[in-house]
C-alpha cells in the first residue's frame, strides 16, 4: 500500500456577505483578504457564490451582469473571479464559481438517477448538503478558503447559501470559521452625520439566520469616528476593533489592502482563528500602487466596443491598462467609446484626438461598422492600435475591404458572401446546429520570431484563454499575407491564427484570444505593456515634432 507523503491542511472558512445594499464591493474586499493572507505565507483560494439560477453567466446580458471571465479550464464565470486572479496573482479554475443554477441542477440529476433512494428531496438537507460539498472543494489544500456569498443578506435567492454556511460554522467550530459581513455606513448631508441603523438592521437580519458576524466591514465615504465604531459594536454585538471602516479608495482600488492591513485586519483575522500575527510581505506591492496614484506620464486609450454603458462589461481590459500603466509609470485614461455612434462624418472627431485605441470583445452584429471605421482610421495614420477577440476580426475585415479590395468582406455571423474572411470554426460548426457552444479555456499558441508579438512576450511558447467561435478564414491567409498582414501567432498545428498584427506600423496587432483574462498586480499582461510602451513613446514623439 503506497503512502500518501502529502501533508493535508487543515483548512480554515472564511465567509465573506453584504448587507444593506448590493455592489459595495464584496469581491474587492474577498480579494484584498486573500492577498493579505497569502503575502503572509498561506496558500489560499477565494470562491464565489452566485444565487442566480443561471448555470453560468455565458448567456447573460453584458449589461447587466457585466463581463463574463473565462478560466483556463474553460469555465465562464462571475467578473469577481477576475479581482481574485488579479489580486493572488494566479489562475481559478471552475471550483471557484457555484451557482443556484448549478447546486439545483445537480440536485435533480441525482434525484433522476434515483441517489436519494426515494427519500423526499428538500432544501435542507439536499441543497445545502450539496452546497457544502463544493465550499469543501479544497479540504485539506489549502490553507484558507475564503467564500463571497452574492446578493444581500435577505434576499431569497440567497437562504440556502447561508444556511449552509451556518452548518459549516457548527460543524467546523470558531477556531476553523470566520464570518465577516460587509456593511453600509451612509452618510445623510442635510444632518451631516453617518448613520449606523442600516448596518444594525443587516447585522439583526444575518443573526436571524443563525450567523453571528465576528468582523464588520464598514463601507462609507468617509472614514468611521471612533464614537461610531463603539456604537456599531456596541449594537451589533462585535468587539471594537473588528470594526473595520472601508471608506472610499481615493486612487484605486488596489489601495483597499493597504487599508486593511493598516487596520490590522489580518491580525484580527489571525487572532479570531486562534493564529500567531504574520506581517504580510507588500513591499512590491506598496510601489506598484505608489506609481497607479502618482505617474510620471498620462495617456488616453479609446476602448471602442458596444457595452460602452457599463464599465463592468469590459472590467478586465480596464484593469489591465491599470496594470501596464503602473509599469510603465502612466496613468491610462481610458475613454469607452460606442461603437454604434461611430460613421464616417465624425470617425476624426470621435479617435482622432486619442493616444491609441483598443477595439473590444462582442458578439453579433451590431456595432460592427462603427469598429471598422475606428480600425480603418487607426491604420492610415499609425495610431496604435489593440483588437481583442472580435477586435482582431474587425481588423481583418476592414483590412480584407481597403487593403485587398474584397469590398464584400465580412463574417459569417453577420450575412453570407464569397468573401467571409471570418468564419465558424471546423469544430463548431456541427455543435452550432445542436444549439451552439464555444472555443473556452486556455489554449497554446506559437509566435514567429521578430515580430510585435515576440517582442512582447520575449518567449515563443504561450498559452492564452479564449472564449469565440468564429475564426479568421485560412481560404484567405495567402492573400492577407500578400498585402502585408502578418500572422505572428498561429496554433501548434498551423490551423488556426491566434495573433495578427502590420509590419509597416508602429503598433497593430490583434488577438483572437483575451489577454485582458491573464493580467495581474504588479507584473501586468506583456501585450498591454508593450502597447503601452510604444503609445506612450509615439505621444513623446509627436509632442517633440
Amino acid at each position: 500500500m503506497k503512502s500518501n507523503n502529502k501533508t493535508q491542511k487543515l483548512t480554515k472558512y472564511i465567509f465573506i456577505t453584504g448587507g444593506v445594499l448590493s455592489s459595495l464591493g464584496k469581491g474587492i474586499s474577498s480579494a484584498s483578504i486573500g492577498f493579505l493572507l497569502k503575502s503572509s505565507g498561506y496558500d489560499v483560494t477565494i470562491m464565489k457564490l452566485d444565487p442566480y439560477i443561471n448555470v453560468d453567466p455565458g448567456t447573460m446580458n453584458p449589461f447587466q451582469h457585466g463581463e463574463v471571465f473565462v478560466t483556463d479550464d474553460g469555465a465562464e464565470t462571475d467578473l469577481d473571479l477576475g479581482h481574485y486572479e488579479r489580486f493572488l496573482g494566479e489562475s481559478l479554475s471552475k471550483r471557484n464559481n457555484h451557482t443556484t443554477g448549478q447546486v439545483y441542477f445537480e440536485v435533480i440529476r441525482k434525484e433522476r438517477k434515483g441517489e436519494y433512494l426515494g427519500k423526499t428531496v428538500q432544501v435542507i438537507p439536499h441543497i445545502t448538503d450539496e452546497i457544502k460539498k463544493r465550499m469543501r472543494s479544497f479540504e485539506g489544500e489549502k490553507d484558507f478558503v475564503i467564500i463571497e456569498i452574492g446578493g444581500t443578506v435577505g434576499d431569497i435567492e440567497s437562504l440556502p447559501f447561508m444556511e449552509a454556511q451556518r452548518q459549516m460554522g457548527m460543524e467546523n467550530g470558531s477556531k476553523r470559521t470566520l464570518n465577516i459581513h460587509l456593511t453600509y455606513v451612509p452618510y445623510i448631508k442635510s444632518s451631516d452625520e453617518l448613520k449606523t441603523k442600516p448596518t444594525q438592521h443587516s447585522v439583526k437580519m444575518l443573526m436571524e439566520f443563525g450567523i453571528r458576524p465576528d468582523i464588520l466591514l464598514c463601507r462609507s465615504e468617509n472614514k468611521l469616528s471612533r464614537e461610531i465604531k463603539q456604537k456599531i459594536a456596541l449594537f451589533c454585538n462585535v468587539e471594537e476593533p473588528s470594526v473595520v471602516d472601508v471608506p472610499d479608495a481615493p486612487y484605486t482600488i488596489y489601495e483597499v489592502p493597504l487599508m486593511f492591513r493598516q487596520q490590522g485586519l489580518h491580525n484580527i483575522i489571525f487572532e479570531k482563528l486562534g493564529m500567531i500575527p504574520k506581517e504580510p510581505e507588500i513591499d512590491d506591492f506598496k510601489k506598484f500602487v505608489d506609481r497607479i496614484k502618482k505617474p510620471a506620464n498620462t495617456l488616453t486609450i479609446g476602448l471602442v466596443g458596444k457595452y460602452t454603458q457599463y464599465r463592468d462589461s469590459y472590467k478586465s481590459i480596464i484593469e489591465a491598462f491599470v496594470h501596464a500603466g503602473s509599469i510603465n509609470n502612466t496613468r491610462v485614461n481610458v475613454n469607452l467609446i460606442n461603437s454604434e455612434e461611430i460613421d464616417d462624418q465624425n470617425v476624426k472627431e470621435k479617435i482622432g484626438s486619442l493616444d491609441g485605441i483598443l477595439v473590444g470583445p462582442g458578439f453579433g452584429k451590431r456595432g460592427i461598422e462603427g469598429k471598422i471605421l475606428a480600425i480603418k482610421y487607426a491604420r492610415e495614420n499609425l495610431m496604435p492600435f489593440f483588437g481583442i477577440c472580435l477586435g482582431l476580426q474587425c481588423a481583418v475585415i476592414e483590412f480584407a475591404r481597403n487593403v485587398c479590395g474584397l469590398k464584400d468582406a465580412n463574417s459569417s455571423e453577420f450575412e453570407k458572401t464569397k468573401n467571409n474572411v471570418i468564419d465558424l470554426m471546423e469544430n463548431q460548426k456541427n455543435v452550432q446546429q445542436k444549439g451552439g457552444t464555444m472555443r473556452l479555456g486556455a489554449y497554446p499558441a506559437i509566435i514567429e520570431e521578430g515580430t510585435i508579438a515576440a517582442r512582447a512576450y520575449k518567449q515563443t511558447s504561450i498559452s492564452e484563454r479564449h472564449r469565440h467561435r468564429y475564426e479568421i478564414n485560412n481560404d484567405f491567409r495567402e492573400l492577407l499575407a500578400s498585402k502585408g498582414m502578418i500572422f505572428s501567432g498561429k496554433s501548434p498545428d498551423n490551423q488556426l491564427i491566434e495573433i495578427a498584427e502590420l509590419k509597416s506600423h508602429p503598433w497593430f496587432l490583434g488577438v483572437q484570444f483575451h489577454p485582458e483574462l491573464k493580467s495581474r498586480a504588479i507584473t501586468g499582461h506583456p501585450l498591454f505593456i508593450d502597447f503601452i510602451k510604444t503609445a506612450l513613446a509615439e505621444k513623446k514623439k509627436k509632442e517633440k515634432s
